[in-house]
C-alpha cells in the first residue's frame, strides 16, 4: 500500500497526469519508495476504481489529451488514517551484505570491486539526498515550494522541517555503508596480507 500512499501524497498538492506523477514521483518520493511507470499506471487506475481519485481528459500538446487524477476527500481520508496508522515492518532483503558475508567463496579482486562499486553507488546516492537538502534549505526546491503554496502559512516550517529531516536520515544512512564499504577495504587488504605471510611460512617449512 505504500505506492498508493505515495501517489496520495503527491496529489495532495494538486491534480496531475500520469506522465506528470511519474516525473514528480521520481524527483521526490523516489528517492525513499522506488517504483517504476509500469507499477505507477496500474495502480492509479485501481485507485480510480476505489473512489480514491476522479479523472478527467485534460489537452495535452497541440492536438493530444490526456488523462488527469484529482484526489477525492475519501482519498485525503485514506491518506490520513495510513499517516496515523502503525508501521508494519518487513524482513530486510540486501543483496551487498548477503554477498558480503560470503566473500570467502569470492576472489579478493572480484569482493574488492564489488565494495567499490557498492561504495560509489552509495556515494553518488548520497549526493542526490543532500542536494535535496540544500534546495529546501535555499528554498529553491519546485516540490516542496508547490506544496507550500496548498498549506496554511503557519504550517510553513512544519513541512519544511520534516522534508528535511527525512534526507537528513537518508545522508546519515549513507554514511553508515559508505563507512562500512571502506571497512571491508580494509579487512581485503589485510586477510590478503595474512595469506601472504602464511604462504611465505609454508614455503620455509617445506624448504627446511
Amino acid at each position: 500500500m505504500s505506492l498508493r500512499n505515495a501517489l496520495l501524497a503527491l496529489l495532495t498538492v494538486e491534480p496531475m497526469t500520469g506522465y506528470d506523477l511519474a516525473k514528480r514521483f521520481g524527483s521526490s518520493v523516489g528517492n525513499v519508495w522506488h517504483a517504476p511507470d509500469s507499477q505507477i499506471y496500474p495502480e492509479l487506475r485501481r485507485m480510480l476504481q476505489d473512489g480514491l481519485l476522479e479523472s478527467e481528459e485534460v489537452p495535452w500538446g497541440r492536438k493530444g489529451r490526456k488523462i488527469e487524477y484529482t484526489i477525492t476527500e475519501q482519498g485525503r481520508a485514506a491518506f490520513g488514517e495510513w499517516m496515523d496508522s502503525d508501521l508494519q515492518w518487513t524482513r530486510d532483503r540486501d543483496p551487498m551484505h548477503l554477498r558480503a558475508a560470503y566473500f570467502e567463496y569470492a576472489t579478493p579482486d572480484r569482493a574488492r570491486a564489488q565494495l567499490t562499486a557498492y561504495r560509489e553507488h552509495i556515494l553518488q546516492l548520497r549526493g542526490q539526498w543532500q542536494q535535496q537538502i540544500d534546495e529546501v534549505v535555499a528554498g529553491t526546491s519546485e516540490t516542496l515550494n508547490r506544496r507550500l503554496e496548498t498549506v496554511p502559512a503557519s504550517q510553513h516550517r512544519r513541512t519544511t522541517a520534516f522534508k528535511k529531516f527525512t534526507y537528513e536520515g537518508l545522508v546519515d544512512r549513507a554514511d553508515v555503508e559508505i563507512a562500512w564499504a571502506e571497512r571491508g577495504l580494509k579487512l581485503l587488504d589485510e586477510l590478503d596480507g595474512l595469506d601472504a605471510q602464511d604462504e611465505l611460512g609454508t614455503l620455509s617449512t617445506q624448504d627446511a
